[in-house]
């Protein structure tokens, strides 16, 4: 449907998930981040929309995002049963190295925000490498919750470096929240990219090109991690699969 804001979106398992072509989705978050606006965008995937779908607070967080893309072929899979014909997967690692590229080209700079001391290490080697004039700075933030001085801290410190996108690496679902709490307070655009972080890096393997396009990034992932990731697939890919099944039967 077309809501009052001019945003195309489409309904999985109660999310409101954006309908748009990967130029659209470029345009518009370039057009935030020059204008330095505080805006905060998720790339949901199964676990993300399944975990919505189960906490109605993590439901409003993705339903007042500026934009949800359908990262996972599922997710695009469900927009294009709604209508939204050839909806592609905009995915986090997908979305990070085209931004990244832009930005380098339009000397606009990023931050990456999350994730461990060591994989910025990789990280940043790893983007100097293909994008030698891209503005980046990165931090990683403890893992317990920051006191109010240090969060105060961040956001200055995130705002004076004059970054139009910030990257945020803190899993899901604490990305999504972390990003909601800082509309208004940080003057750039959040984009909650996940993993994408440890791929870019090189510390964590992506699927090959034909298992994405085939719905098969999952698969690749718990064989890379199964004793972390077999519970998360087993209940959510069931979860997910019942919840599309009724949404699809009851509409």
């Amino acid at each position: 449907m077309m809501n009052k804001d001019m945003r195309s979106t489409g309904n999985v398992l109660g999310s409101r998930i954006d309908a748009l072509s990967w130029n659209a989705a470029l345009d518009r978050l370039l057009g935030w981040a020059r204008s330095r606006e505080s805006r905060y965008v998720t790339i949901c995937n199964v676990h993300v929309v399944v975990s919505a779908s189960r906490d109605e607070a993590y439901r409003e967080i993705i339903n007042s995002a500026d934009m949800a893309t359908p990262d996972g072929a599922p997710v695009a899979w469900m927009l294009r049963r709604q209508g939204f014909f050839g909806q592609p997967r905009i995915s986090g690692p997908d979305l990070t190295e085209v931004l990244c590229a832009r930005c380098a080209a339009e000397n606009l700079p990023v931050y990456f925000y999350g994730s461990t001391e060591s994989t910025l290490v990789l990280l940043e080697k790893a983007l100097r490498a293909r994008f030698p004039a891209l503005q980046m700075a990165m931090e990683s933030p403890p893992f317990r919750a920051l006191t109010e001085g240090e969060d105060v801290k961040t956001v200055d410190k995130i705002n004076a470096s004059g970054a139009g996108i910030v990257f945020v690496g803190l899993g899901c679902p604490k990305q999504e929240r972390w990003m909601a709490e800082h509309r208004g307070k940080i003057n750039a655009v959040m984009i909650g990219v996940g993993a994408a972080f440890d791929f870019h890096a090189g510390t964590v393997s992506r699927a090959p090109a034909w298992m994405r396009n085939n719905g098969l990034e999952w698969l690749h992932r718990l064989a890379s991690e199964p004793g972390r990731l077999w519970k998360r697939y087993l209940v959510t890919n069931t979860l997910f699969i019942v919840g599309a099944a009724r949404q699809l039967l009851l509409k």
